[in-house]
């Protein structure tokens, strides 16, 4: 019978590292520190969601249908698994301050540029409304 490897010590719970390989067909035995890849660390529920990803392709719709959950907890687990990758998620609310802060600081490039006589009252106008597009 083979077992799924822990990847965190059931006493202090840090990273189990793989210690010995076996060859399935011959005695080869290697010895050494080996780490795991990062998908095989991630816990059942995640690799779950993972491989209905997957196998939807990545289209969300499915990935609701697939799994029975909102599209809501789709965007949660996708991020979930991104943040458990070790990568950084950016939040929507996030993005929504930074994209309003860059719009802000541009409107204001805008009629500083008009202030100066760099552009004409009529492509500040334009610009501005570009902007809103």
């Amino acid at each position: 019978m083979v077992y799924k490897m822990p990847h965190r010590c059931p006493v202090c719970d840090c990273e189990m590292r793989i210690s010995k390989l076996t060859c399935t067909h011959c005695p080869t035995k290697i010895e050494g520190d080996f780490s795991s890849c990062k998908f095989c660390q991630l816990p059942a529920e995640q690799l779950i969601f993972v491989e209905a990803f997957i196998k939807c392709r990545g289209n969300i719709k499915e990935v609701e249908k697939e799994l029975g959950i909102s599209y809501p907890t789709v965007r949660s687990r996708l991020d979930s698994v991104i943040e458990t990758l070790g990568y950084s998620v950016e939040k929507e609310q996030e993005k929504v301050k930074v994209d309003s802060q860059e719009e802000s600081l541009r409107r204001q490039e805008i009629l500083e540029a008009l202030e100066r006589g760099d552009i004409s009252a009529q492509e500040a106008t334009y610009q501005m409304r570009k902007m809103g597009k």
